[in-house]
């Protein structure tokens, strides 16, 4: 066991990290209960400050002390009372007839209401018009010597995690899950002025951006959202995207449901990749053709990146016809090798692509099932250092799988020098030796680019051996260049002949199956870079 996880109150060791790193960097931004709580929790006796992370680390706010039983904290209650007493734990709190089926098995149903037939969710459905009022758990169960505590911090509990983490999908198991080794994480030198949010109104307006998502995820009518809907530009960038990002998916969700003028609105607010090319659909739907050309026109002057551009081939000669205009001149795309295979359906779970494998596999032409994971971990093992370059803004936790700006438009821009210098070892050959160490000397620690179990020591000596530098600048180049949507769409397998020094990508297609907008690209940029790519169809004997 790691040393970390042999203290039996490791947890609370954590929860005081985190406490800690929030005093040294976020001083100025907490209010007068944040302080107050982290001023008494560090003065409560040790067994109630874990009783208390125990609470806050487990799912619910309603707790049977009978399921609250941990050998180093000892008697529940006596650790509860001071919790009590400051008011952050109800012993005594009203519980619906629903809460109160949480807590209590069918056994203890009947010792309540008396023996009946049904399973539990029945009982509750059959009780729920008898006993409208909440109750404490004593007045429900007289019989039971047990006692429920109501835990009352969640809020100010997720605002500290939202503070350490920037986002409220990152919980306490970072801590336990990095101690394991189960997540291992680059170290980088975290300044101690690195942090999240610049203000406290950067902290209160993620948290309404994030209560209206749950809002609108919960189904709550839009009529009554969409006031609430945040739309004037945001002066944190970081906060910003997101609401962009939301904007454009209640977008999304208004064209679905053929609100067509809201959906328009808001694809125009929001500023956010492919926003342009839906709001030239949405006027095509709505009849608007001159106007919908006119704005594919202007994309077309200046697209927005490939696949706004490939969405625009396919728009602009509906429009054109719609409008009664001339055809424009056909787009030309490179050509690509197509293979046609008819192989014997392959026994469960051998895929499509295995299968391929198997019938391309030689002992001097080794094959490999590598799709997004090859070329991308080629990338972030030679970029490892612009990646995880310790900027401002980029990192601010030990617990970063990657610069939370990675999807910035200006993340390259950012690190333009020290990408420079990583892509210029592909020019005088020492890019080699360079991924080879960074391969070593990373080994396993999480990365957005790197694929630590697709990529073992023989796949990656041949790829270094066949895949030629100025073909590897390419792709790592466009992968740069759009991170969002480069990093998918490559070909499923790679054939290298090592002795050759070559190899080619096989994208694999079964019965029904076709292309994706994504691989076209992929596919196009191979071929206009003389990169070996075949797309081979499969169908199957028996069928």
């Amino acid at each position: 066991m790691p040393a970390a996880l042999e203290d039996p109150f490791y947890y609370l060791q954590n929860f005081h990290t985190l406490l800690d790193w929030i005093s040294e960097r976020y001083s100025d931004l907490l209010v007068a209960e944040e302080r107050a709580f982290i001023d008494d929790f560090r003065a409560l006796p040790r067994a109630s400050q874990a009783l208390l992370v125990r609470m806050v680390m487990r799912k619910g706010a309603l707790f049977r002390a009978s399921k609250l039983n941990y050998a180093e904290i000892g008697d529940t209650r006596q650790a509860a009372a001071p919790l009590v007493e400051l008011g952050w734990v109800n012993a005594h709190p009203l519980l619906d007839l629903s809460q109160l089926f949480g807590l209590i098995t069918l056994g203890e149903v009947d010792a309540c209401f008396g023996k009946a037939s049904g399973r539990k969710a029945e009982r509750l459905e059959a009780l729920l018009a008898d006993h409208p009022e909440p109750r404490t758990f004593a007045d429900w169960y007289p019989a039971s010597v047990d006692c429920v505590y109501a835990l009352g911090l969640m809020d100010i509990c997720d605002r500290l995690r939202l503070m350490f983490f920037g986002n409220l999908y990152q919980d306490w198991s970072e801590f336990v899950l990095a101690d394991l080794g189960i997540y291992q994480y680059e170290k980088v030198e975290i300044d101690a002025s690195a942090r999240g949010f610049r203000e406290r109104t950067d902290l209160d307006y993620y948290l309404r951006l994030h209560h209206w998502r749950e809002r609108f995820d919960a189904g709550e009518p839009l009529d009554e959202l969409l006031p609430a809907l945040p739309l004037e530009p945001h002066p944190n960038p970081w906060l910003d995207a997101r609401r962009r990002k939301l904007l454009f998916q209640v977008g999304q969700h208004c064209e679905r449901g053929a609100l067509l003028e809201a959906a328009l609105g808001l694809y125009g607010l929001c500023e956010y990749p492919g926003a342009r090319v839906r709001r030239i659909r949405v006027l095509e739907r709505l009849g608007a053709y001159a106007d919908a050309f006119g704005l594919a026109q202007q994309a077309c002057a200046a697209p927005e990146s490939e696949e706004e551009d490939q969405h625009l081939v396919r728009i602009l000669p509906r429009l054109r016809r719609k409008l009664g205009l001339p055809k424009a001149p056909p787009v030309e795309s490179a050509p690509v090798r197509r293979i046609d295979l008819v192989l014997p359906q392959p026994p469960e779970p051998l895929s499509v692509e295995h299968a391929v494998l198997l019938h391309f596999h030689e002992e001097g032409a080794p094959v490999h099932y590598v799709e997004n994971t090859l070329l991308n971990s080629l990338f972030g093992l030679l970029c490892w250092d612009a990646i995880f370059a310790a900027l401002p803004g980029a990192f601010f936790h030990p617990f970063h799988n990657g610069p939370a700006d990675l999807l910035s438009p200006d993340f390259h821009a950012r690190r333009a020098p020290l990408f420079d210098a990583c892509m210029a070892q592909l020019d005088n050959g020492e890019y080699q030796a360079s991924i080879s160490r960074t391969y070593a000397a990373k080994q396993g620690l999480l990365s957005p680019f790197v694929y630590w179990g697709n990529l073992d020591g023989e796949l990656l000596e041949q790829a270094l051996a066949c895949l030629p530098a100025a073909q590897l600048k390419a792709c790592f180049q466009r992968i740069l260049a759009d991170i969002k949507a480069n990093r998918a769409g490559l070909p499923d397998l790679i054939q290298f002949w090592p002795e050759e020094r070559r190899y080619r990508l096989i994208e694999v297609k079964g019965p029904g199956d076709r292309l994706q907008d994504n691989q076209l690209r992929w596919l196009e940029f191979c071929a206009r870079h003389d990169i070996p790519v075949e797309v081979c169809y499969v169908q199957w004997a028996d069928s």
